[in-house]
């Protein structure tokens, strides 16, 4: 499941919305979303991505968090990637 599918399942899960309702371009105002439910939104994305999010600063869109996402992901596995090639030197 690509990132942006799992990020909406979530959103639509958690405010109870319609995945129509709920694309790249959807601002968190747009999806009614008060603090609380972007904390919860928050919260299983960062369970159902093994990661953490330490701002909320610039995740205005369902794209920015998904782009925010993503990034952390790709530097996970060049971390990792890192780390196993420094075995076999």
């Amino acid at each position: 499941m690509a990132v942006f599918e799992k990020v909406q399942e979530i959103i639509v899960e958690e405010l109870g919305k319609e995945p129509s309702e709920v694309t790249l371009e959807s601002t968190f105002d747009d999806l009614e979303a008060d603090s609380l439910d972007l904390f919860q939104v928050i919260s299983e994305i960062e369970d159902a991505f093994d990661i953490q999010i330490e701002t909320e600063e610039g995740l205005n869109t369902v794209g920015d968090l998904v782009a925010y996402v993503e990034e952390k992901l790709n530097k996970q596995v060049t971390e990792s990637i890192e780390r196993y090639s420094l075995l076999f030197r």
